[in-house]
């Protein structure tokens, strides 16, 4: 049984692009900043969470096409192609890295292409694709995996005439069936 290789699929599209070799390492990474506010007369400053980033997954991806002497660049295109906006989302294409267990959900932030040799009429026939996938998902996703419901972060607002609770739900959840939450942290019971 071969070893599985790594593929990349366009979720817009469905289509797969599939590495030609797999890459020898991948680095995730993950980074949770913290706003520091100074405040005179403090050893050092307060600190404050406000936004976490994104996940990041690099590699170098392997292209060689020396023993059939066919144009590198055939293969690399598709990849460079990840990057292009499509006309009709406005935007670079979402992608799934799969490799295995691994499967990430992201776009391709940054590519960096290194063509490394050459038939002697100068075509290339083997290149490195350093490559940057970035995490994606949307703000209602991370709502639903993750519901904010923490007592030490309360709001207070003035309710409109017609609004309801699912109304307000929805703004603040991004998801109105979670009016009870609201009903039951104020001691609403009609």
């Amino acid at each position: 049984m071969g070893l599985e290789k790594a593929i990349i699929i366009n979720t817009d599209t469905n289509d797969e692009i599939q590495v030609l070799f797999n890459p020898k390492e991948y680095i995730i990474e993950k980074r949770t900043p913290w706003k520091e506010h100074e405040i005179q007369g403090l050893d050092s400053p307060a600190v404050e969470f406000t936004l976490g980033e994104r996940k990041r997954l690099s590699m170098e991806l392997f292209f060689d096409t020396s023993d059939e002497k066919s144009d590198v660049r055939e293969y690399t295109q598709k990849i460079e192609e990840l990057m292009m906006v499509n006309a009709d989302e406005h935007r670079p294409p979402l992608l799934l890295f799969s490799w295995g267990k691994l499967k990430f959900k992201c776009v391709l932030e940054d590519l960096v292409q290194r063509f490394t040799m050459f038939k002697s009429d100068g075509t290339p026939i083997r290149a490195i694709l350093k490559v940057l996938f970035k995490e994606y998902s949307t703000a209602a996703g991370q709502f639903k995996e993750k519901p904010r419901h923490s007592s030490d972060h309360q709001k207070r607002m003035m309710m409109r005439e017609g609004e309801t609770l699912s109304s307000i739900s929805a703004r603040e959840y991004m998801d109105p069936t979670q009016w009870r939450e609201i009903a039951e942290a104020n001691d609403i019971d009609d």
